[in-house]
């Protein structure tokens, strides 16, 4: 399935938001009238130009006690212990670079939004003291902008901060937390290297209830080394008698050059087996739906209002600034990534100063790239796939297209159709729809995948579509 949502973007494109785990078999139905590839089009211009001032910024900071087992992102581990408190030259000396990076972007004349959402992810922000965060602040709020209402996240590990260094950011205008638990037994934790134990959980919980913070979420990992399904239940139990606002879910990758990766195959003991996994997810989404939470987005959960709107940015499409080791911007139709290295890092920003840089890398916005990122993003959602744009954008060909390969998956359930009420089309009307040829692309509005089966199944689901797009 996948890891994300969020430390969003880190290196080339989909970079956290790993594609969905597969966990049975799926028939890649044979298209009756292929499509030629999706091509540019004024239509697909217009889209892009429409959107095309960022409201967003994500920044990396990459300090954490030290490299988890799981973990393939580029940081820097401090210790568990710094002789130098808030004071250690390695974070001063990123942070600076940091904003240099930002002063030395160059922002096109038509952008002129301020910043509607902030992010910053790592690493483990929290361990980076708030008067930092503050320089990081001024310099985008001058760089930008960034507006009084702004939603601005941080992530934060039990056992980095206490209740004075949460009310210092909240100062500074961080309004949301995301609290990165992972699990709530002491076994896991340790199997998973982990750097915090379940009573520094507890007592992070009680700082973040205690200091007012009305947004925030928990992060937990599912199909963890030895993990069982009581195990998983109760981590979600836990986490639901907490009353986060959000919750996000993300099941295991063996990602290479771990220390996982080293110790385990997935799929084999002591890993959960890929029945298992998906049992953990269907579990987790029964219990968080059943606690009233919204399946928004395939790994996120949320009460009523609390969507993480930083994120949201990323599964709707619309470009986004980024800074900092290992940071994936989409700017213009186009991604880039900067250096996953810190020496690379640091050389990148004096080029940048130096005008030695051009992030567009001369690369022209390619049509069939664009369709795919907007399909894959989609489908992560529950809202799905807005067909009505996507048509415009590149061709009612295409949704015929599609609807003919997804056909026996909406018949077994996997795929949802809805009309422009978003009234869900039986598969007996969708059939009788898509005999009729362009009567198909007057009803259908979009289409979008069950919870949890389809999303299940996502990985298989989205690569039928790659083959339309991109045959």
């Amino acid at each position: 399935m996948l890891r994300s949502t969020l430390t969003p973007m880190l290196t080339a494109f989909p970079s956290k938001a790993k594609k969905p785990r597969n966990y049975s078999n799926t028939i890649i139905t044979a298209i009756t009238n292929p499509p030629q590839p999706v091509r540019q089009n004024a239509s697909m211009e217009n889209m892009l130009l429409q959107q095309h001032t960022p409201t967003s910024a994500y920044l990396h900071l990459p300090f954490c006690r030290k490299r988890c087992h799981y973990c393939d992102f580029p940081i820097v581990a401090l210790g568990s212990s710094s002789p130098y408190g808030d004071d250690d030259p390695r974070i001063i000396n990123y942070i600076d670079f940091l904003c240099r990076e930002i002063k030395a972007t160059s922002i096109p004349s038509e952008y002129k939004s301020p910043l509607e959402t902030v992010f910053f992810g790592g690493g483990t922000p929290s361990l980076v003291p708030p008067r930092l965060v503050s320089l990081v602040m001024e310099t985008l709020d001058a760089k930008f902008g960034v507006c009084s209402d702004a939603e601005v996240s941080i992530e934060m590990d039990p056992g980095t901060f206490d209740a004075e260094k949460l009310k210092d950011l909240m100062k500074l205008g961080v309004n949301r937390v995301s609290l990165g638990v992972q699990a709530f037994q002491e076994e896991l934790l340790r199997s998973c290297g982990r750097a915090h134990g379940v009573q520094e959980i507890h007592e992070a919980i009680d700082i973040v209830g205690s200091c007012g913070v009305e947004n925030w979420s928990v992060d937990l990992i599912s199909s963890l080394p030895h993990q069982k399904p009581h195990m998983w239940e109760q981590s979600l139990s836990l986490t639901i008698q907490a009353k986060p606002t959000h919750v996000s879910v993300y099941d295991l990758q063996v990602e290479q050059d771990t220390k996982f990766a080293s110790l385990y195959t997935a799929g084999e003991f002591p890993l959960p087996s890929e029945n298992q996994a998906a049992d953990f997810y269907r579990m987790a989404s029964e219990m968080l739906r059943d606690a009233g939470y919204e399946h928004y987005e395939i790994s996120s959960y949320c009460k009523s209002g609390y969507q993480c709107k930083h994120n949201y940015t990323y599964w709707i499409n619309k470009p986004f600034y980024a800074f900092g080791l290992g940071s994936a911007s989409y700017l213009n139709g186009l991604r880039f990534s900067r250096p996953r290295k810190l020496k690379d890092y640091m050389g990148y920003v004096q080029n940048l100063e130096n005008g030695l840089v051009n992030c567009s890398q001369d690369s022209k916005v390619d049509a069939q790239d664009i369709a795919m990122d907007v399909v894959m993003l989609s489908l992560r959602t529950a809202r799905g796939l807005d067909l009505k744009s996507f048509g415009k954008a590149f061709g009612s060909s295409t949704i015929l297209s599609l609807c003919e390969v997804y056909k026996p998956h909406i018949e077994s359930g996997h795929v949802v159709c809805l009309d422009e009420q978003r009234r869900e089309i039986s598969p007996e009307e969708f059939s009788s729809l898509l005999s009729e040829g362009n009567k198909i692309n007057e009803v259908l509005a979009c289409i979008r995948l069950s919870d949890p089966d389809g999303f299940l199944l996502s990985n298989e689901l989205i690569s039928i579509a790659f083959n339309v797009l991109a045959p």
